[in-house]
């Protein structure tokens, strides 16, 4: 329970540098984007959310995992949810991302947007979006999310050996996340939350 508890109170601390790093590579994001194209957005996650951690709390680990490994491997661009296609293998079927579950949750939200809003939010916001909710509905910390990010086109299977791996080092786990602009303290915070659960299979569109 400790380890859950510290997990979501630094959570807004680890996942800055990726939102850092997506706002530098696409132009900029901001708090808000949505508001004029899809102004209920982001209450439109949040409700789905909640419906979805009452009645599936266990849920919240593979959610807040699975934007963990899109953002360590090319920023935070969705490219872990596109399918593997013309021969090339995706993300999502590299070795270290077959573990890796809640795809079905970003197919729900996805559908409702859809339907409020037709090809205006990208996968990428969802996915940050429906991490900074799941902390909060876990009775973490809530903080605002930049949003305005596009979706990648490119996922290969051979880069998601950059994520971390059970069997490295210290050293190499610092040099790792060193890399990615994340600290030591990062790296005890991320490393020490390990009970993810496993669920579902999706591909996301890309807009």
């Amino acid at each position: 329970m400790a380890s859950k508890a510290l997990f979501v109170f630094f959570l807004p601390l680890v996942l800055s540098p990726f939102f850092s790093g997506c706002a530098e590579a696409q132009g900029g994001l901001r708090v808000g984007y949505y508001n004029q194209k899809c102004p209920k957005a982001e209450a439109i996650i949040n409700a789905e959310m909640r419906k979805i951690i009452k009645y599936a709390p266990s849920l919240g680990g593979p959610l807040l995992r699975l934007h963990f490994h899109d953002c360590f491997v090319r920023g935070c661009d969705a490219s872990v949810l596109l399918n593997s296609a013309n021969g090339r293998a995706a993300e999502k079927d590299g070795i270290p991302n077959q573990s890796l579950g809640g795809y079905g949750v970003i197919d729900v939200v996805k559908v409702k947007l859809e339907k409020a809003c037709p090809g205006v939010v990208s996968c990428a916001d969802i996915l940050a979006l429906v991490a900074r909710d799941v902390v909060a509905l876990s009775k973490g910390p809530y903080w605002q999310v930049p949003t305005g990010r596009r979706d990648g086109t490119v996922s290969i299977a051979s880069e998601a050996f950059q994520l971390p791996r059970a069997t490295d080092g210290i050293s190499q786990l610092i040099q790792n996340f060193a890399g990615k602009g994340l600290s030591v303290q990062d790296l005890v915070v991320l490393s020490g939350k390990r009970t993810l659960d496993l669920s579902l299979s999706y591909s996301c569109t890309d807009y």
